[in-house]
């Protein structure tokens, strides 16, 4: 299962309240990594705010897309974050794009002021999310949106973005495979919590999902949160498991290494598969 995205690398980084955030920034970008990914996790005390965290990182680095990995929806109102995430994709030059979760730590979240919700109703929430979102990106006016959880009523959208925001899901469980199938652009599980027998079976559900409402399986992004993976893995990962995007560890040796080593071996073995698999 190859859907032959380009195959690219990012980091994914803990918001501490410290300036490494930054300096890793600066760091993946010199190294040619792709994308960065942090956490959203507001409750945290020794972390800083994710959205801040990302605009300063945009505005230090010259190359990098970056995202929420993946932003706390019951914290963060989807028309606030089309807001947030239209303004920095335009003063970025076009370098984001959107992780969005249902949550999940819901005492911390109950802590922070947000809503408790059951299975059902997160799933039901980010279906609501990804519509709302990408009609506050259109441009229209008058905007109304008859969401379960999240309706619009008359409201006037903008700034449009620079770029077309691609709207990644993180996600496990069968509804929610099937929102990111009809809805979504890309996917976000985490190697630590699904193993490659299970990320063949939530893409399956996926293209099940998304050929069932008429997209193409191949458009929707597949980004797998790895941790410090091997070349070989990774390959296998790309070729046989339909991932393309991999989040590495925040340690700066690794980071270097990988660059240096990993990912241009990695992206080789896949282009000669992908040859040999084309002949």
């Amino acid at each position: 299962m190859d859907y032959g995205q380009p195959v690219r690398f990012g980091v994914f980084i803990t918001p501490v309240a410290t300036e490494q955030p930054l300096e890793l920034a600066r760091i993946a970008d010199d190294l040619g990594f792709d994308v960065l990914g942090v956490q959203d996790h507001p409750y945290q005390r020794r972390f800083f705010d994710t959205w801040t965290l990302l605009t300063a990182m945009a505005m230090r680095t010259e190359h990098i897309t970056v995202f929420p990995d993946v932003a706390n929806l019951p914290l963060r109102p989807p028309a606030v974050l089309a807001k947030a995430a239209a303004t920095l994709d335009i003063l970025s030059g076009g370098r984001v794009e959107l992780g969005l979760g249902a949550g999940g730590f819901w005492d911390a979240i109950r802590a922070y002021g947000g809503p408790v919700r059951t299975p059902g109703e997160s799933v039901s929430a980010v279906e609501d999310a990804i519509q709302v979102i990408r009609l506050l990106w259109s441009g229209q006016h008058g905007i109304r949106f008859d969401g379960k959880l999240y309706p619009l009523a008359g409201a006037h959208s903008g700034p449009v973005p620079k770029h077309p925001i691609g709207i990644w899901i993180g996600g496990y469980k069968p509804r929610m495979l099937s929102v990111i199938g009809r809805l979504a652009d890309g996917w976000v599980p985490s190697l630590g919590y699904l193993k490659p027998p299970d990320l063949l079976e939530g893409n399956r559900r996926i293209d099940e999902a998304a050929t069932a409402a008429g997209r193409d399986p191949r458009s929707i992004r597949r980004v797998l949160n790895a941790g410090f993976v091997d070349a070989e893995t990774l390959v296998s990962l790309v070729v046989d498991d339909g991932m393309d995007t991999f989040l590495v560890s925040e340690d700066p040796d690794d980071m270097r290494a990988f660059a240096k080593e990993v990912a241009p071996r990695v992206r080789e073995e896949v282009e000669a598969r992908r040859s040999r698999r084309a002949d």
